[in-house]
């Protein structure tokens, strides 16, 4: 038989019964779809994740304090809290490590803070005066920490763009207003321009004072929190966290690396770590969506097997006028392959859908890529050549006499 009339032959019998044919499809659609909008859903993560990550600052190690619980373990959940940074540290990184671009110590805690009647509960971090370099963020009104502020332990305040608005209200300008902290009074002097993201704290989301001024009013200590240091490039990145570690143990008197007190992580290594589990958790959604499509695929045969049983005397019929095994086999093939085929595009489109419903009203950011567009219809030919196989050979291994005869 010629293709142009296998595609008539199929059509028509797919027309024969539309509703059983649509019921068919059905499976196929709600299990492309599904694939396709766990796919964007789970790129669309990866992407907010990662952009959420390299937002921090660009080329960045970020050390921090931790206790070990003992010989061999993983350092302590609660990185920060622990006491073994200090200013000393951050000081001798910057005049040791000559590859690091900027080094920025920070005392950062949660507190509430008040205004003219308003108040929020916010992070408030102690920097100096390179952190804007270092983080990737612009001072949008006013100006931000100066060292002349960090050497006077000056109270003064940077607000970040959301905190503003929070204590201030929109369009307020706060310059030169007042904020009280930990019933300490600061005196705003800068804005942050708004940055957006969030994970791993939205800095617009933030109030920066002096380092000095945290540590003396707030925190009580001379300790950090966190030393963030600014690599020149990102191929000096893995170089520069080597020679802090060796650095801080020599400083430390640390001899074994394992019972180290703090911890440095390579913002690199950080955004690798979470794509790899959104990618596993991609996977996941997919695999737990293309259970549906096995489902339709079943679906898709037992349509296949009673077309075969119902259309008996017409296979007779066409062997016992020449019709070969390849010909009605592909006859039923091609059946159940244009089922999958039509069922898959309308599950694409079903899919894109869904994921840009679910960007559109907020929830998740999504991201359809070509690769799982290909993937649902090679998985849809796919479904429709494995399952619609055995109904073909079983129509095209009738025996012609005993398929006349059937009633």
């Amino acid at each position: 038989m010629k293709p142009q009339d296998i595609f008539k032959e199929t059509l028509a019998a797919l027309s024969a019964n539309k509703v059983r044919s649509g019921l068919t499809v059905l499976g196929i659609v709600i299990g492309i779809s599904s694939v396709i909008a766990m796919i964007s859903i789970g790129q669309g993560a990866q992407g907010s994740i990662q952009s959420s990550i390299q937002s921090i600052g660009s080329n960045l190690i970020l050390v921090t304090p931790g206790v070990q619980r003992g010989p061999g373990s993983q350092v302590s959940a609660g990185r920060g809290s622990a006491r073994s940074l200090t200013q000393e540290d951050a000081d001798a990184i910057v005049q040791e490590i000559t590859l690091a671009r900027a080094v920025v110590p920070e005392v950062s805690g949660r507190y509430q803070v008040t205004s003219k009647g308003k108040n929020t509960n916010t992070s408030v971090v102690g920097v100096t005066t390179s952190y804007p370099t270092v983080r990737n963020v612009e001072v949008d009104q006013g100006s931000f920490v100066s060292d002349q502020n960090t050497a006077s332990l000056s109270k003064v305040a940077v607000l970040g763009a959301t905190t503003s608005i929070d204590l201030f209200g929109e369009g307020v300008d706060p310059i030169g207003q007042t904020i009280r902290i930990k019933n300490i009074q600061f005196k705003v002097i800068g804005v942050m321009k708004a940055k957006g993201g969030s994970g791993f704290g939205s800095q617009d989301d933030m109030i920066f004072i002096p380092l000095s001024s945290a540590q003396r009013f707030l925190a009580g200590d001379a300790y950090v929190s966190t030393i963030s240091v600014s690599a020149q490039d990102p191929n000096s990145m893995k170089d520069i966290q080597q020679q802090i570690t060796d650095l801080l143990l020599t400083r430390h008197h640390i001899s074994d690396s394992t019972l180290a007190d703090f911890s440095t992580m390579n913002q690199a290594d950080i955004v690798a770590t979470a794509s790899s589990i959104t990618q596993t958790f991609t996977v996941l959604l997919a695999a737990v969506a293309g259970i549906s499509l096995l489902v339709g695929g079943i679906g898709i045969m037992n349509m296949m097997l009673t077309n075969v049983t119902e259309r008996t005397k017409e296979i007779g019929l066409r062997k016992a006028i020449g019709a070969k095994r390849r010909d009605i086999t592909l006859q039923f093939l091609s059946e159940a392959v244009l089922l999958t085929f039509f069922g898959g595009a309308i599950g694409v489109f079903l899919g894109w859908l869904v994921s840009y419903g679910v960007m559109y009203f907020g929830i998740l950011q999504t991201s359809v890529s070509l690769f799982s567009v290909v993937l649902a219809f090679g998985v849809s030919a796919l479904i429709g050549i494995v399952f619609g196989y055995y109904p073909a050979l079983r129509a095209a291994r009738l025996n012609p006499i005993e398929a006349l005869r059937y009633e």
